[in-house]
This record gives C-alpha cells, sequence and structure tokens, in this order.
C-alpha cells in the first residue's frame, strides 16, 4: 500500500470499508433469516411468544460466539503466518 499515491490509497480504504460493510451485511442477513426459520412458527400475532423470543435471542448467542470465535481462530492463524513469514498462496 506504501506503493500507492494518496489518493489511490484512500480509494483502497474506501473499497475495502464497501467491502466489510457488504460482508457484516451478508453475515447479519443471513443470522436473521437463519434465526426466523428456525424459531419463528406462530403468525397469528404480531407479537413473539416467549418460546420463539427465547429461541431467537439463544440463536443469534449462538451465532455471535461462533463468528467471534471463528474471527479469532483467523487473526490466529493470521499472526502465526506473518510471524513465520509464510504468506497463502506463495
Amino acid at each position: 500500500m506504501d506503493s500507492l499515491n494518496p489518493t489511490e490509497q484512500r480509494e483502497l480504504g474506501s473499497r475495502m470499508e464497501q467491502k466489510q460493510m457488504k460482508e457484516f451485511m451478508t453475515i447479519y442477513q443471513n443470522l436473521v433469516q437463519r434465526c426466523f426459520n428456525d424459531c419463528i412458527t406462530d403468525f397469528s400475532t404480531k407479537s413473539l411468544g416467549s418460546k420463539e423470543e427465547n429461541c431467537v435471542m439463544r440463536c443469534v448467542d449462538k451465532n455471535m460466539k461462533g463468528q467471534e470465535r471463528l474471527g479469532n481462530r483467523f487473526q490466529e492463524q493470521n499472526a502465526a503466518m506473518m510471524q513465520s513469514g509464510s504468506l497463502p498462496g506463495r
């Protein structure tokens, strides 16, 4: 990134932010869809029943913990690769 001029650096940064936001929105959308499909069963009322609400809370919690664990493992792998000097594809 050091070989880029300031305009190119800003453009690259902007594109990276857009990509990260798109990935976040995809993960969020998948989470909502998964938890909705798994937990919501009664469409006779506007509000969630206590069983549905508890299911949604557990579903979201479980998925968020999974994403956090995945992120931590990714960071560990990335740090190990940086330390050893080996990068993927090389």
